[in-house]
């Protein structure tokens, strides 16, 4: 009997774009998880397993660790250093061994260029050594490489489907209503007065303003500017954003990259302003319509602007990683 079993970033997720990465990632993995006799879900950014039941090799931790394939299903899942006091691949020493030949889908390496032992042991020991790992950039592709693994830069999973032909069907004019989000600061950090000129370029721009909290911190977070009456502020789900564009002929601009990407997928015309190496990283590779937040001076003139959604996927290398895959 065969099975597959799926680590997925979207339980006990604070950012809502681990749910448009794990309904993105689901899809892609269709062509196994439909043949397959079971699919298994269990989270990445909680424990799956106590050491305990791991110790006594519970019936649970026996049909997780003989599943057929193992998907870290992207995000920022890996980190470079486990020792933290909240990684976002939740596993220890003593609880990784039931996802052991786990292959990463799209995942990214984050920040930093330093990795201690314990972490290098771990990844060594839990990510299949004879698969080829998806990654979502080449910083990302040459941190799994550095730990002896082999691995594939597909870009993020969720621009998979962006193919030139889907591209050519989004806008390339304005529209007159957008969608925006803001990235809130911790709670006590400081506001970031770019951020209402963000606010103040939207509403010069748009006859009607929606905003999107993708993350947890941030439906108060708009709450600290000015300039802000009459925007509509959407329910924080992502059930809720999905409706929003499937129901609204609106741009897209804002800081949330997931929140962009699957504004694209929805055929909505998008402005990601950049904010971290994690879209700087994708938009050098694969060509985002990207404003860096330390250049807004170009984000009014841009919105004006026509332009084309010309996104590069190399979609021969996600053709290749998914070949090695053997339909169950």
């Amino acid at each position: 009997m065969s099975s597959i079993l799926l680590i997925d970033p979207a339980v006990g997720t604070g950012n809502l774009g681990d749910e448009i990465i794990s309904e993105c990632a689901r899809k892609e993995l269709s062509f196994l998880t439909k043949e397959a006799s079971f699919t298994y879900t269990v989270p990445s950014h909680l424990p799956v397993f106590h050491w305990y039941a791991v110790m006594r090799n519970s019936s649970a931790v026996k049909r997780y660790g003989n599943c057929t394939y193992k998907f870290a299903c992207g995000s920022n899942m890996m980190v470079k250093n486990l020792l933290t006091h909240y990684p976002q691949w939740n596993l220890n020493l003593f609880n990784y061994k039931p996802l052991k030949g786990a292959v990463l889908v799209g995942v990214g390496a984050g920040a930093g260029s330093r990795t201690n032992a314990y972490t290098r042991y771990l990844y060594r020991h839990l990510l299949s050594s004879s698969l080829y790992h998806s990654v979502r950039d080449e910083r990302s592709k040459q941190y799994v490489e550095s730990l002896g693994l082999k691995a594939i830069n597909t870009g993020c999973v969720t621009m998979w489907a962006l193919t030139p032909e889907f591209c050519s069907q989004i806008p390339s004019r304005k529209a007159d209503e957008v969608v925006f989000t803001l990235t809130a600061p911790s709670e006590t950090d400081p506001k970031d007065d770019r951020d209402q000129l963000i606010i103040d370029v939207l509403k010069r721009n748009y006859s009607k303003v929606y905003y999107w909290p993708q993350a947890f911190m941030d439906k108060n977070y708009i709450k600290r500017f000015s300039n802000t009456d009459g925007i509509e502020i959407l329910e924080a789900s992502r059930q809720a954003y999905h409706d929003f564009l499937e129901t609204h002929q609106a741009d897209y601009v804002g800081t949330r990259l997931h929140g962009g990407i699957y504004a694209m997928r929805h055929k909505k015309r998008s402005i990601i302003i950049a904010i971290d190496e994690r879209a700087r990283g994708i938009n050098e590779s694969n060509n985002l319509n990207c404003v860096d937040k330390n250049n807004l001076e170009a984000l009014e003139p841009l919105i004006g602007s026509e332009f084309a959604t010309d996104v590069k996927m190399d979609q021969a290398a996600i053709a290749e990683w998914k070949k090695q895959f053997k339909t169950i």
